[in-house]
This record gives structure tokens, sequence and C-alpha cells, in this order.
């Protein structure tokens, strides 16, 4: 599932190609998408070529060519405008409810619960965000409890001083709020999301790293919603 602003340019794109044969312009793209800069339509670009929807061409300007439109798109000319959790992956050196959360299932005699791998997550610079039900996996019980939960991969290296390293699985229980200090999926501008402790900054909200090379970043309430906070860690080793 894209997110809506990732939805929302392949339409634009796909829709004025059929118009006139030619993509829009990154100007068209960020006015059509209500941006403040060029910057988001390259994020937006990328996270949409990285999943097969679209294909820039080498050599040409303004060469995107669409390969696939979101399954939605049959049903309905609309974009969708939910949001689903994150599953994003990026590193600085190298509310809405998760809509595939869902209840654990009990195994093995209840000793271990079934939660659905929504894919990666950044622990580290957000970037636009997607996400896709990967596969299953078992955690203990006692791990989650009660409610709805899902697990991320971890990528990325801004959260090792709280001991969550690249390549961890991460054990999110599906809420919308979070006490300061917890450590939380954050959805930035209903595009960008990342795996941060929150914070209170009077009125804003701060996501916090556990890496020194990370600066907080601050946000107004408005900007900033909560995907789930972290209960518990998987961590293999090879």
């Amino acid at each position: 599932m894209l997110t809506r602003k990732q939805q929302e340019l392949l339409l634009f794109i796909h829709e004025r190609m059929k118009e006139s044969g030619v993509p829009p312009s990154f100007d068209e793209m960020k006015d059509a998408l209500d941006l403040a800069s060029k910057s988001g339509i390259h994020r937006l670009i990328t996270a949409l070529e990285e999943r097969g929807f679209i294909r820039r061409l080498p050599n040409r300007a303004r060469a995107i060519e669409v390969i696939k439109l979101p399954e939605a798109y049959s049903m309905s000319l609309q974009p969708k405008r939910g949001f689903s959790p994150s599953v994003i992956q990026g590193s600085r050196g190298a509310a809405p409810a998760p809509a595939a959360a869902k209840p654990v299932a009990a195994s093995n005699e209840n000793s271990s619960v079934s939660i659905p791998v929504m894919g990666r997550i950044a622990a580290g610079v957000p970037i636009s965000a997607i996400q896709n039900n990967t596969h299953d996996i078992s955690v203990p019980l006692e791990m989650v409890g009660s409610g709805e939960h899902y697990a991320l991969e971890v990528r990325g290296d801004s959260m090792i001083e709280a001991g969550i390293l690249d390549g961890d699985t991460v054990i999110i229980r599906n809420t919308n709020s979070a006490s300061p200090g917890e450590i939380v999926v954050a959805l930035v501008d209903d595009e960008e999301a990342t795996l941060k402790r929150f914070r209170r900054k009077g009125a804003s909200i701060a996501l916090e790293a556990a890496n020194p090379a990370y600066e907080t970043r601050i946000f107004g309430p408005d900007r900033v919603k909560i995907q789930g906070k972290l209960v518990g860690l998987i961590r293999r080793y090879h």
C-alpha cells in the first residue's frame, strides 16, 4: 500500500500522461500536491521507483514511465486517504491504526503468538513510507500481552544507544498515543515515518535519536501521529 502522497503523485502523473503523453514537471507535481519544495517530490519519485510503480528513463529529461497502478485504482479514481504504518529503510551513514495489524494469534499451546512483519523501518533519517505485510513471525506471548501488534525490521543506526541495532526486529503495539520517553513509530506529515524516542517540548513534539550523530527533530503537534510503541525486540546472531 502506498502512502497518500505517493498515491496522489502516481495518479497525477498517470492522468497527465493520459491527457498529454508527457509527464508533468517537478514544479507541476509540487503545485499539484501542495508541497513547499521540490525535494519532497524527489523523495516521492524515488520511493515510487524503488517500489516498482514507475521507471525513470536515463538521459531524457522528464522521462517517467508508469509501470503499474495501485489495485485500488481499478475500483476508484480517487486516491485512498488512509495510511498504514511505515515500513521503510535508511540510515544517516549509508491516529490511524495500522491497516494490517491484527490481534495476536496464539500457537504452540498459547506459549507464543503470530504477528505480521510489516517490512522495514528507518532507525535513521525518515524517508518516504510504504507498507507491506511480508510474512508472520512467532514471538513469546509474554512479550506482547493483549492488544494488536506488528513487527518491523530495523535499518539504520540512530537508536543504537537504546540497544536497537541495524537488522533487529522490533515488536510494536498498535496505539496512537505514547508517554514521553517511550520509543515509538512516528508518522511525520502523513508520509514519513521513523523509530524514535517520543518527547514533548512545550506544545511541540520532539523525536529523539539514541545516537549523538543524529539531531533531535522538533515538529508541531499536528505534524506527528503515533503509529505504535516499542514493546519488544528480536535479534538474530549469524
